[in-house]
Order: structure tokens, then sequence, then C-alpha cells
């Protein structure tokens, strides 16, 4: 794994950790929240998105406007049975969900998920790191670099090991605050 490659990668690691960060609710109406919800539709597991119009009217609602009516039951049934944490109200034409203020209990449930995440995300990179490691220390037993130039890639290697890792924990600071403040 070359160090270009290494950072691509690591770049998509800081992109899924910010996805996964999206995830967790703040106590604002977020559409990103229903994003691994799905909908058992005609036999085949389809994303809510591609069923609905999802929009957030105000800060604490968010609004379902399914493309086909005939669909609404099965999407109140996909939310209620998913891990989103919310009740769905159907009016026979949308579903809302009102997002409730988050009790402090809850509110550090959520930054214990968001810290899991960002342990997933920098283990990612710790890995992308190794492999990248190996890839460099056979070019070097290959004698296709140079001593120097292997440490010199190493060093760079490190360098974007902790630029993206404080990347993650950047988001990470972000997302306590967005659950911790009110």
């Amino acid at each position: 794994m070359k160090l270009a490659e290494a950072e691509s990668t690591m770049q998509k690691t800081v992109e899924a950790t910010q996805r996964a960060f999206n995830t967790i609710r703040t106590g604002r109406a977020n559409a990103s929240l229903l994003d691994k919800v799905t909908v058992e539709y005609y036999g085949t597991p389809t994303p809510l998105k591609s069923l609905a119009n999802i929009s957030t009217p105000d800060a604490t609602t968010i609004l379902i406007q399914p493309y086909d009516r005939s669909s609404l039951n099965l999407i109140e049934k996909a939310i209620s049975m998913s891990d989103v944490g919310l009740t769905p109200s159907n009016d026979g034409s949308v579903i809302r969900l009102n997002i409730p203020p988050l009790t402090t209990e809850r509110r550090k449930e959520l930054v214990k998920i968001a810290a899991k995440y960002a342990e997933e995300g920098r283990v990612g990179i710790r890995n992308i790191r190794r492999d990248a490691l190996e890839t460099i220390r056979k070019m070097e037993k290959n004698s296709e670099v140079s001593e120097d130039e292997a440490r010199d890639q190493q060093d760079k290697l490190q360098k974007l090991t902790d630029k993206y890792t404080a990347k993650i924990n950047e988001l990470l600071a972000e997302k306590e605050k967005d659950i911790t403040t009110v």
C-alpha cells in the first residue's frame, strides 16, 4: 500500500466515522437519523430514503412522506422496530417523528456510543498504517527502496496517521458538544 493510497483510505475512514456520528440523535431533528432504517418493501429490504421524502419542518420534528401511500404502515413498522428510539405517529398520509428532549442519562449513553464509533475509526486508521508499514518493509527487504527512503516513508505514514486520528478526535469533540448542549 503506497502512501497516497493509505491517505485516501484514511480519509474514507474519517468520512465513514462522520456518517456514523450523523446517525446519533442530538435532541434536534435530523433526517440522517433514519439513514440506517430499512423497510421490507415487496419482500426486499429497501432504504427508507428510497421510499419517502424525509424533511425536518422544525427543530423537533421529522416528517416522512412516502412516495407510495400503501407503504405507510410498512415504514411505520420499520421505524418502530429500528434502534432509532422514536415512536412514529401516522396520520394516513405522512408519518411524524417527534424528537423529545434528551435526558442527562440518555446524553451520557449517546456520548459513549459516539466514543465507540470514534474508536472504531481510530482502529481502522491504525490498521491502514499497519498494512502500509508492511508494504514499506517488504519493499525495503526486496531492495526496491533504500533504508533511508523506507524510514522517510514510515515517518510520513506516522504523520498521516496522527493527522487523521486528530480529525476523528475533532469530530468526536464536536459530536460530544452537540449531544451535551441543549
